[in-house]
């Protein structure tokens, strides 16, 4: 099925705004993950033109690269290594303003200079992680991890 995404002009606020029902609609009936993981991705990539947008999933001790938009990125992951790691070992959102500042910070790429990456959960345990990379410093704060937190939750129903 081929689907058109609106893109929304506005205030950071106003387009997460537009696109979390549009991204609810294209979850909407579909059971695969993949699917529902790699157009989730698209949808951001494409909306706000981030620099990388993904999910790392959980296997075994790694974090391993699951579907996302932009240039080759890292593989795997070890749980606690990097932002994404990180993100996983303390099983919360991370916010980086400058990637160079963050202690054991990972380059899969140095034209990356924030992150945020928030847990993906799913019946209360941590399945894996969503990594947005901007190519501009303080790119990310509240608004995009009440919205991305917003859009992950959307996995769940």
């Amino acid at each position: 099925m081929a689907e058109d995404l609106q893109i929304a002009k506005g205030s950071k606020e106003e387009q997460y705004q537009n696109l979390l029902p549009q991204i609810g609609g294209l979850l909407q009936g579909e059971t695969n993950q993949i699917a529902n993981l790699a157009n989730i991705a698209a949808a951001l990539k494409e909306q706000f033109n981030f620099f990388w947008v993904g999910f790392y999933l959980v296997e075994g001790d790694e974090l391993v690269l699951g579907p996302f938009q932009g240039p080759v990125a890292c593989t795997r992951i070890k749980k606690g290594r990097g932002v994404c790691g990180g993100a996983w070992a303390q099983e919360q959102t991370l916010i980086v303003p400058d990637v160079e500042q963050f202690p054991g910070h990972i380059a899969c790429s140095s034209l990356s200079k924030s992150e945020i990456v928030l847990p993906v959960v799913e019946q209360g345990k941590i399945i894996g992680v969503l990594d947005v990379d901007s190519s501009e410093l303080n790119s990310f704060d509240e608004i995009d991890e009440k919205y991305l937190t917003q859009i992950l939750q959307l996995l769940g129903k």
